[in-house]
């Protein structure tokens, strides 16, 4: 059966990418172990933050294997062949995926090398702590979080036992860089300028 309003599921309710995939209405949507979350229209400094970080994400990877992708694009993070199996579809608000492998039609199938989040009012909570959790058991090599309003750069990195590792929060006047990506110099006075 196809559904065509977020009010005709139960929002209690445990769902699967499968069902996730008969889904066709104009809310956006992800699946966090099973539960909807639903996700908000993105303000005007989230989508200029969007484009600055998808800007230079996609300048230093040119004409490497890896690539950038900007929500929406669904990634089920964990590599599963079976719809009905895969409980966690997320759209991050950018991802880095370096493995081609990972990526079909649908989007990525596996967990990105990194991944960058920028909050919302009233998401935090959800990129805190239900993410980090999902990000970090999923092998996520990098998680970033974005404050707009502290203007701050939170950096995660996973440790050899799969711990997510936290660095001293990026402010103004810092230079983010990561492996992942070598010729990213993420200048954090000069992304977040109005």
């Amino acid at each position: 059966m196809v559904i065509t309003s977020l009010d005709q599921l139960d929002p209690n309710g445990t769902y699967t990418y499968a069902d996730y995939l008969r889904w066709q209405f104009t809310e956006r949507v992800e699946l966090l172990r099973g539960k909807i979350r639903q996700m908000a229209a993105p303000s005007v400094k989230h989508q200029r933050l969007s484009i600055r970080f998808s800007r230079l994400l996609a300048n230093a990877l040119w004409q490497t294997p890896c690539q950038v992708f900007a929500a929406p694009f669904d990634v089920r993070l964990t590599r599963m062949r079976n719809d009905k199996e895969v409980k966690t579809v997320v759209q991050p608000d950018l991802c880095v995926i370096c493995d081609p492998t990972k990526l079909d039609d649908r989007g990525c199938n596996g967990a990105p090398d990194l991944i960058i989040e920028i909050l919302s009012p009233g998401n935090s909570r959800i990129e805190m702590k239900d993410k980090f959790e999902l990000y970090q058991e999923a092998g996520v090599l990098e998680y970033w979080v974005v404050s707009p309003i502290e203007k701050t750069i939170q950096v995660w990195t996973l440790d050899e036992q799969g711990i997510y590792i936290s660095r001293q929060p990026k402010v103004e006047g810092d230079i983010v860089t990561t492996p992942i990506v070598p010729n990213l110099a993420v200048d954090v006075t000069e992304v977040f300028e109005d």
